[in-house]
């Protein structure tokens, strides 16, 4: 599991867990919603500056959100390239 891969599974899990939507987690970080589904989906990659308001939305450290998560190798979906620049 690479790094990107991590970045969107922690995401994903920790805002299940909140009950928060992609679209909640986007205005909480001043993002916009499709970025945060992009990086839930792998398509971009995240600056270190998006990771720590997104970490800080979701109450933990940013390195917690990029810890590769056990037993999730198996499922991580394939990194995709976006297109264009990275929004955020």
């Amino acid at each position: 599991m690479g790094v990107r891969e991590a970045l969107a599974e922690n995401m994903r899990r920790r805002r299940r867990a909140m009950g928060v939507s992609q679209e909640e987690l986007a205005h909480l970080a001043d993002l916009d919603r499709t970025y945060v589904s992009s990086l839930e989906r792998c398509v971009y990659g995240a600056t270190v500056d998006v990771v720590e308001r997104i970490a800080g939305v979701l109450g933990t450290e940013p390195f917690e959100l990029l810890r590769p998560v056990e037993g999730a190798a198996a499922k991580a979906a394939p990194a995709r390239r976006g297109r264009g620049r990275p929004i955020g």
